[in-house]
């Protein structure tokens, strides 16, 4: 008999230690917050907010990271010495920077050069470093390049995202807010609204939905600018576009992890109209949230607004994505609206309206 054993006690058992570190920092976490929005009584209709930026990273990019690391060390992409490397907008690469950090690996974040001062102090501040690229295009070309070039592992956040994830359970996000909705009115939600990024979260949660026959329904939210929302009214998986300014979500291609047919409606919000939901939500709940966020409940009001005039009773959940701190020189500052010719103000007294109608 012949045979060839390459078994490596040594990494292996850097590796039970690697995903025991990374085990044991979701246990510290516990879960994140589920906020009731101050909505009249009276309608009948419940919004809520999942606050996915008090993870320790601050993003809901924290639970994805978590998925990736998990996925790199059992698959052996990972071990003790691996580069890690990682093609993002901002929040995925602060997050991974942590987990990095917390296993003594080196990580290198590839991004556009348009990502905001905030984020990439996050990314060093975790000891990552950025690698920075004129034309957003080309930062998946750039990673392979650099992991290649390291003998390191590009996570490729795009392409598992949805496969990284147990999206039968194991208290992954859609698990987590069917138990936080339980006790309350209305404790299956109308609507679930994400926005599309990687396309890992509205993957994860269509098909527990379906796994688990809830009538729920995925309602997914695209910025203009993005390709996804025009690839799936066509559906041509082949659509680009010239991408968005809402960082962490929008695309300018449709990536690997989006899966369309688990998705019940998709809406495209206008970036002036998710920048003034922002701001609205701060005003309403005293939260500070990022653009995301403001993408999030734009779409939520729609779909309230919608049971509202069918006369429906109900909820709808969504997701606080981080915090509006890592936005102060960008969806913050009016100057800087101003100069990318963003008037918020009429979306804003829309939403004003909204809260204060019978």
């Amino acid at each position: 008999m012949r045979y060839v054993d390459r078994h490596d006690p040594e990494t292996r058992s850097w590796v039970a230690e690697a995903i025991r570190l990374v085990e044991a920092d979701a246990n510290r976490s516990c879960d994140t917050h589920l906020h009731v929005f101050p909505l009249p009584a009276h309608w009948g209709v419940n919004l809520y907010l999942k606050d996915e930026s008090v993870h320790p990273t601050g993003s809901l990019k924290h639970r994805l990271a978590r998925s990736l690391f998990l996925y790199g060390l059992a698959g052996g992409w990972i071990g003790p010495s691996t580069t890690v490397v990682e093609a993002s907008s901002g929040s995925t690469a602060v997050s991974e920077a942590y987990f990095a950090r917390l296993l003594g690996l080196p990580f290198i974040a590839v991004m556009p050069a348009s990502t905001s001062p905030e984020k990439i102090a996050l990314i060093e501040f975790h000891g990552g470093k950025c690698h920075l690229v004129d034309d957003p295009g080309t930062i998946y070309s750039e990673s392979r390049r650099l992991a290649a070039e390291t003998g390191g592992h590009f996570m490729d956040q795009f392409t598992y995202a949805e496969r990284a994830t147990d999206w039968r359970g194991n208290n992954n996000i859609a698990e987590s807010i069917f138990n936080q909705m339980a006790m309350e009115p209305h404790p299956e939600p109308a609507w679930i609204v994400v926005g599309a990024g990687t396309g890992g979260t509205s993957s994860t949660i269509g098909r527990y939905i379906r796994y688990r026959r809830h009538a729920t329904r995925l309602a997914v939210v695209d910025p203009e600018g993005s390709a996804f929302y025009p690839s799936w009214c066509s559906g041509d998986p082949e659509v680009t576009a010239p991408g968005s300014i809402i960082e962490g979500i929008g695309r300018p291609r449709v990536e690997p992890s989006f899966m369309p047919a688990v998705i019940d409606r998709m809406i495209q919000v206008p970036d002036a109209r998710s920048v003034a939901a922002m701001r609205w939500v701060r005003e309403v709940t005293g939260r500070d949230v990022g653009g995301s966020t403001g993408t999030n409940v734009a779409a939520a009001v729609q779909l309230i607004r919608e049971m509202r005039e069918a006369g429906e009773r109900g909820s709808v959940v969504t997701l606080i994505c981080d915090g509006g701190e890592r936005y102060r020189g960008t969806y913050a500052d009016d100057a800087w609206l101003a100069g990318r010719g963003l008037d918020i103000a009429p979306h804003l007294a829309e939403f004003r309206a909204f809260l204060s109608g019978s």
